[in-house]
């Protein structure tokens, strides 16, 4: 019998860059396969960035990350989603401000579920954050894969202002940067 050991994480927690970045550079990402920015959580079938902007569409920000279950499993992407963004700020992460940037995780299965209220529930009685996590917890939903500029963008635009200000001191502060 041969297991599938690929499995799919989905979560938002503000730009998207940011989170792609993170989790294609830390320091488990031999079992990381792929990482794809995209939207979900909307209305809006087929949205644009411009349309998710907007904050009209419903949508969030999202990473999907294909990942080998031998080599990284769930809870370890879920730590370090806590620490890649501030899970306690309600559709905000810094400067950038809109539903679209609200924290969330999609869970593509009822084990995925559980270990995330597991986890919100841990972080929230250890006091990993002074404010309580606000994150949504909600099953998957239609996955759009975001515009081909949108991906690989800070390996693409490093000298970018948002990646010089925003994404590259956020992996130095993770220190996950290379």
């Amino acid at each position: 019998m041969i297991i599938d050991k690929n499995q799919l994480a989905t979560f938002a927690g503000g730009c998207f860059w940011c989170l792609e970045e993170i989790f294609k550079t830390f320091t488990l990402q031999e079992g990381i396969i792929e990482v794809t920015s995209g939207y979900m959580g909307g209305k809006k079938e087929e949205p644009t960035y411009e349309e998710v902007c907007s904050g009209r569409t419903g949508h969030a920000e999202v990473i999907q990350i294909d990942f080998d279950s031998s080599k990284v499993d769930y809870e370890q992407l879920l730590d370090l989603f806590w620490v890649s963004h501030d899970p306690t700020t309600l559709n905000r992460q810094g400067a950038d401000v809109g539903s679209q940037y609200r924290s969330a995780i999609y869970y593509h299965s009822d084990s995925q579920k559980e270990m995330a209220v597991k986890s919100i529930d841990n972080a929230n009685n250890i006091k990993l954050y002074s404010n309580p996590i606000v994150t949504e917890v909600s099953v998957l939903d239609t996955f759009y894969i975001a515009e081909n500029y949108h991906q690989d963008y800070y390996r693409l635009n490093k000298n970018a202002p948002y990646c010089q200000l925003v994404i590259s001191p956020k992996l130095e502060k993770l220190n996950i940067s290379k």
